[in-house]
């Protein structure tokens, strides 16, 4: 987004000349994700503490993991907002590769999503049963297969 924005304006100023390269891109990038991090984590975390959404521990598990229990679980809503966001504002989105590579991280994480939630509805340590999750992961897989047969690699090298 911000290339998109940004970049036009290199004839003006020669400063907006660097979101031409990746690697300045990219380091804007990591240093978004990082503030996202660091600044949305703390909260995010209390609001799920006081909102009792924690992991549910087997009582017929490993002694040791009864240490786990009430840990915030589905704190994946922090990595996922620390690789959607700075994506979405530092990558060329005219890329299908980009577009290709958020859609599914955004579907993997709403199957975690989902997991967590029937954790915390059901107060169990299950969650989304196995194959459900496997049937999810195959289906964003065969899409990406179909999505990398549409757009192969070596035509967006040439042109």
């Amino acid at each position: 987004m911000l290339y998109e924005f940004l970049f036009p304006l290199a004839d003006r100023h020669i400063v907006f000349n660097l979101f031409q390269y990746i690697t300045f891109r990219a380091g804007g990038a990591m240093v978004t994700a990082l503030i996202i991090a660091f600044v949305t984590g703390p909260p995010i975390l209390s609001w799920l503490r006081r909102q009792g959404i924690g992991q549910v521990v087997r009582l017929d598990g490993p002694h040791a993991h009864l240490a786990k229990a009430g840990t915030p679980t589905m704190g994946g809503l922090i990595i996922l907002a620390s690789v959607l966001i700075p994506t979405v504002l530092w990558a060329r989105l005219d890329d299908a590769y980009v577009l290709i590579a958020l859609g599914l991280t955004a579907g993997m994480g709403a199957l975690g999503f989902v997991d967590d939630y029937l954790k915390f509805v059901q107060r169990e340590s299950r969650g989304l049963v196995a194959r459900y999750k496997l049937v999810g992961q195959f289906a964003l897989g065969v899409l990406l297969g179909i999505l990398l047969w549409t757009y192969p690699l070596i035509a967006s090298i040439f042109i």
